[in-house]
This record gives structure tokens, sequence and C-alpha cells, in this order.
């Protein structure tokens, strides 16, 4: 992305009001610059099913304008401390997907099509309530790339600690005041999802817990949004659209920033790689809750509020992500040792004549490719290039000292271990694992 930094003073802070159209492009001007330390503050717009259903988008989200770092350069990282998430949706609507044929050209989360005119991302308006209530300006015939198989609607409690869904009447209640219930920023262009009012599962009581789906970095090349990832990136090779690359392409400009991983949230430090100069931090595609794997292919997307700190982290080794979730989020086996745990360990050595016992600290390592098992793969060999180690020193320490977790089906992993402190440290990151686990 460009951006004229001796026009522009660098702002110890910047708020974000802006949305791209759901291609993130380093050509386009950012925002900013915000200085190495700053402060990023946003209203997010909802992903996934609002755009979805929003055909003038090119991509499944609609993340912010990214914002220019003072200070970082192709081949840093940028460490993101993730100060506040906030919903700030009333209700929203999600359910699981299928995608009708003749809605798109080849993709239908980036090229939505209307098959009566051929209108590809055609301007589109709302009539009415349910699943055809999207209609073409040109010819007014419904488009809709994608459909609710089983879906619901829910709406939170004023804490927003819990959801409940609601049954038809009420979700058509919420779908004629659509963009107030769902909170859509003023800058968002997409049509909400509670326009769908689905209603298959009423009565659920839904814990909340808010998290990023889209939190990172620009990539190097003109990309869909939602398609920043190894797993979706996969569906742009080849492709019939405009937007169509090859795999050394998605390998060489991705940036790994749609991760659907819960752990990115309130408190969690997650650092991304540098592709083009001043990084261009954006995000979106907030989630209220999500298990796991989010099996369902979509989850509750949410409008809220986030506040990030960033800081440069010089000469980051890694092309992906890695992050340091609250100490809460980590699996067992990866937790920091107690006082009393490194005692007992301790008399061992000095049973058996050990000389040091290596200090450890939790890292996750972010993995990603067309399905889990590659996914796994990419994930082991990013952790051994980040250490020096081999993968298979890797593989001992995640079975010993961690876990493999999933982010996201097909293919969003984390890496998840005690790894050598001192090797954190020879990288830059030793501190920030001192600063979240207290070590």
């Amino acid at each position: 992305m460009q951006h004229d930094q001796k026009s522009t003073p660098v702002r110890r802070s910047v708020v974000v009001q802006e949305f791209t159209n759901s291609v993130l492009d380093p050509n386009a001007p950012m925002l900013g610059p915000v200085e190495n330390g700053g402060t990023i503050i946003a209203n997010t717009a909802p992903g996934c099913w609002g755009p979805m259903i929003t055909p003038r988008l090119r991509g499944g989200h609609e993340v912010t304008t990214p914002v220019f770092i003072e200070g970082a350069e192709v081949g840093d990282g940028v460490a993101i401390r993730i100060r506040e998430i906030t919903v700030t949706s009333i209700a929203t609507a999600s359910g699981h997907d299928s995608s009708p044929e003749g809605f798109c050209l080849g993709d239908p989360y980036v090229a939505a099509r209307c098959p009566t005119c051929d209108t590809v991302w055609p301007e589109t308006h709302i009539e009415g309530i349910g699943q055809d209530a999207v209609k073409c300006d040109v010819c007014n015939n419904p488009v809709k790339p994608f459909e609710i198989v089983h879906g619901y609607t829910v709406t939170f409690d004023d804490t927003r600690t819990v959801g409940l869904t609601v049954p038809s009447d009420v979700a058509a209640t919420f779908a004629k005041r659509a963009d107030h219930y769902s909170a859509l920023p003023d800058g968002s262009k997409q049509h909400s999802i509670l326009n769908y009012a689905p209603s298959d599962m009423p009565g659920t009581l839904i814990r909340t817990r808010p998290f990023m789906g889209q939190l990172g970095t620009c990539p190097s090349m003109p990309m869909p949004d939602s398609h920043n990832a190894g797993d979706f990136g996969a569906f742009l090779v080849g492709a019939p659209h405009e937007y169509a690359i090859t795999p050394e392409q998605l390998a060489e400009h991705k940036t790994d920033g749609h991760m659907d991983i819960d752990a990115v949230r309130a408190g969690a430090i997650l650092i991304a790689p540098v592709k083009v100069p001043g990084a261009g931090v954006y995000m979106g595609d907030m989630h209220a809750g999500q298990g796991d794997g989010e099996i369902a292919g979509h989850t509750m997307d949410v409008a809220g509020s986030v506040t990030l700190q960033v800081e440069v982290v010089k000469h980051y080794p890694l092309d992906g992500p890695v992050l340091f979730p609250l100490l809460e989020d980590l699996p067992p086996l990866a937790k920091p040792f107690s006082a009393s745990e490194k005692a007992k360990g301790q008399r061992l050595a000095e049973k058996w004549g050990v000389a040091h016992i290596e200090p450890l600290a939790p890292i996750s390592v972010v993995g990603t490719a067309a399905n889990l098992n590659d996914a796994i793969e990419n994930g082991l060999e990013r952790a051994a290039k980040l250490l020096k180690v081999s993968v298979a020193e890797i593989r001992n320490r995640a079975t010993v000292n961690g876990a493999i977790e999933i982010g996201r089906a097909p293919g969003v992993i984390q890496v998840t271990f005690l790894a050598p402190l001192a090797k954190l440290d020879e990288v830059g990151l030793g501190d920030y694992a001192r600063e979240q686990y207290d070590l």
C-alpha cells in the first residue's frame, strides 16, 4: 500500500471508521501513519454472512482500511496487543450455508453474479424479509450467492455475556430494523444478515466469548480479505475471476490475517509478518463466540469496538503469525510450570545430576493450508524455523509440552507448546512471553 509519510504527521493514535470493498490492496492508500507503540481504535463491521449476501463486495468480509505503522519495513513483524474487544451488535444471525448454482463466477465469496441479467458484482437492495430479500438493482430479481441451510437469529443481553436464539416472529422484528439491531457502522456497505431472519433452533442459550476472526497485516498483492489464508486462499488458485493467483503467489503474498482462532481475543498478543512498507494493520470479522474448528462454517458475526496497541518487531523470521494467548487459553500441557512443579523438577535434577533445567515459555505458531494435515505441517515447519531446530524436535515439544489446536476447518491450526525462552530471545520474542505469562 502507498502512504506519503512526508505530508502526513505521525500520530499517537488513529481512529478507523473506513472499510475496504473486501479486497486488501497493497496499491491503495493506508490510514495513519501511527507511531511505533501507538494505538489503533476501530468500530468493526460484521464479517461472513453480511458481506456474503452483499454482491457488490468482493470478498467474504468487510475489514477496516489498513493502517501504516511507522518504522515497519518488509521483513519485520508487528506485535499487536489486543487491549479491548467489545460487542456492539444487539442481535445477529448465522448458520450453515450452501451456495446455489449460477449465482457466482467460480467463487461465491469473491465474484457474486446475478444469473438473470448476468451482472457480476451487481448493486443490490433489500425488499422484504427472508432468503430472497436481496434484489438486483438492474433487474430486480433475487441474488443469493449463499443461502442458509440451517440457521438461527440470536440476541445478546446488555452485558454481552450470553445470547439467546429467538423464534421466527422475533427474528422478523429484528429484520425490519436490521441495520439498527446489528449496529452496522456508518461506513459499512453490507446488507445485514438479520434480513434473512433464520430461526431453526429457537430458545438456545449461548455463552459469548468475543474475538477477532480477522487481525493482521496487508498481503503484498491484491487479495480478497477472507482469502488471506492458506485454506480459503487455495480457492483463488486458477480461479475464473480477476483475483486468480498461482500457488506460488499465494505462498509469497498472503499474511494469514484470516485465522478464526478464538484465542485472538482481548489480552492476547499477536505477532504478524510485514510484507508491505508500513505493514497495513487491519481487522474485522469479530465473532461473539465460536467453538474450535468453526465447524458450521460460520458463527455469530457481530459489529464491535476494538483497541489495539502496535509495536514493530525488527527482523521477524516468519511469513505467518504467532500468538501469545491468555494463560487460560493455553492447552494444559503448554501452561507455564508453577513454583511447586519447578521445585519438584529441581529435586529430580539434583537426584540424577542434571546440571540445568531449561527455562520454557508458551508460544502458539499458526499454520494454514488447504487442509488440516497440510496446515499442521506448515505450522510445524514455521515453528522449527522460528526456533532454528528440526521439525522432529517441534513434534516432540508439541507432544510433551503442548498440543495441536484447530482454529478453523478446513485448514487453520495452532502449534502451541513450551519453547526454550533463550530461543525466543534470539528472535526478539522472549520479552512478549515474559510480559504475557509473568515469567
